[in-house]
């Protein structure tokens, strides 16, 4: 099946200047690859991206990091190709690679001159199917993995205790599993394990395909049907059936104390919804939400009231994240000053957040938002590897194309009771974490 969508990625209701407004074409080829194709013809620079639909939200259970660890595998020998040839290749003509994982997502990228693209797709499409893993190579770059955790996790007590703060939100959900896995879960993963989700997950019918950039629709139809065309689909794909959260009914709590910290520090997480395919607003509310209380670091109501006004903390934050497939979260934390102990820098937010759902937004700060985030809109168009993720985070956690293009039109329609309905719904203690890191020996 081919299906084309065309539309202009017009800001609707925004002024854009003429020319910043981005061409974006949708198709699928027969095999199930969907492909967007984002036109900028400024530079001859061009952007490919391959986003699968697996991320660690989807391992096998038992096998938490084995996303992140095929993201490095994908680093390696194929039929064609030897271990590292693919980034040096990149190198060679010039571009730059990498990928990330998330929880509903694994991304590969390259930025490369635009007529280097067809090059570009032909080395993608060959490890999509076509990867040779040993058992020598599977223990080696799980050693690299377990060294990763080593530097980036266990050696910092601020990762170690935003794993368990995520942890505590989730009892069911695997959004509570870290991306680069449990370290027992890590030492277990061998070469059938790899090879098992390979086959599974890295199919044309589990990925999407971002181009942006110096090409045409036509032309990114020609390459992709010459490279990826020919890929055989996983058939009888898993559906994205992932354990329900229950319902959360208390507030939980957390305290972390290490030798390592010299400071105390509180982050608070509350469930909320995320974006939802054709029923936007509430996650949009949200974004103002964030901006209100702890957005800037110098005029939100946080800022002012706990860092200004009656110092308590040498800075604090909000900020709401709604780009996940099953549930958003949003986030409040501040760094007590020196002479303030962690309760009564808690008891300062706490009075934040009850002043505002008592009294809403201030209306001029609401405004100055709405235009920020309407001017932000319109820079993005500007941004091309910026836009190519957007449409692939969305895509790959239960958005559409449309979605992506309504979203600056969603945002601007929102209003104050908007926002005082999603912090009413959203600002309850029942449904957060909240935790506190501090050195071994501090008062509350």
């Amino acid at each position: 099946m081919q299906v084309q969508v065309r539309a202009l990625a017009l800001i609707a209701g925004l002024a854009a200047t003429p020319g910043m407004a981005a061409e974006v074409t949708d198709f699928t080829l027969d095999n199930g690859l969907q492909v967007v194709v984002i036109e900028d013809h400024r530079a001859p620079v061009a952007v490919q991206m391959i986003w699968y639909r697996v991320g660690a939200a989807d391992e096998p259970a038992g096998h938490s990091g084995i996303a992140h660890f095929f993201e490095h595998l994908m680093f390696k020998a194929t039929d064609d190709m030897a271990a590292g040839a693919f980034s040096d290749t990149v190198e060679l003509q010039g571009g730059e690679d990498n990928a990330f994982t998330s929880w509903d997502y694994t991304a590969y990228f390259q930025r490369v001159a635009a007529d280097r693209l067809d090059l570009m797709m032909k080395l993608e499409a060959d490890r999509m199917r076509d990867l040779l893993l040993t058992d020598e190579v599977v223990a080696t770059e799980r050693s690299v993995i377990l060294e990763e955790r080593n530097q980036r996790v266990d050696s910092d007590p601020g990762s170690l205790f935003t794993e368990q703060l995520r942890a505590a939100q989730y009892l069911n959900h695997p959004y509570g599993i870290p991306i680069i896995g449990w370290r027992h879960e890590i030492e277990a993963l061998d070469r059938a394990d790899a090879e098992a989700f390979y086959r599974t997950f890295y199919a044309p019918n589990n990925a999407v395909l971002i181009v942006a950039g110096d090409v045409t629709p036509d032309a990114v139809r020609a390459m992709a049907e010459t490279h990826y065309g020919p890929l055989a689909p996983t058939v009888d794909l898993p559906t994205r059936s992932r354990p329900v959260e229950p319902p959360q009914l208390a507030e939980r709590r957390l305290e972390m104390r290490d030798a390592r910290v010299s400071e105390p520090f509180l982050m608070r997480s509350y469930l909320a919804p995320n974006r939802r395919s054709g029923d936007q607003r509430e996650a949009a509310a949200l974004v103002y939400l964030a901006e209100l209380l702890g957005g800037s670091g110098t005029t939100s109501l946080m800022a002012r009231a706990l860092q200004f006004d009656d110092p308590k903390a040498v800075y604090s934050y909000a900020y709401f994240d709604g780009s996940a497939l099953d549930s958003g979260l949003f986030h409040l934390g501040l760094l007590p000053l020196p002479n303030v102990t962690p309760s009564e820098a808690e008891a300062a937010m706490d009075k934040v957040v009850a002043d505002f759902l008592a009294t809403g937004p201030d209306p001029a700060a609401f405004e100055r938002i709405k235009t920020q985030l309407r001017a932000a809109e319109i820079y993005a168009l500007d941004d091309v590897d910026g836009l190519a993720r957007r449409y692939g985070e969305a895509l790959t956690t239960g958005l559409t194309v449309a979605d992506v293009q309504e979203w600056p039109k969603v945002l601007q329609e929102v209003t104050p009771d908007d926002v005082m309905a999603a912090a009413r719904k959203v600002l309850d203690r029942r449904n957060a974490v909240t935790g506190w890191l501090l050195p071994e020996e501090t008062a509350q």
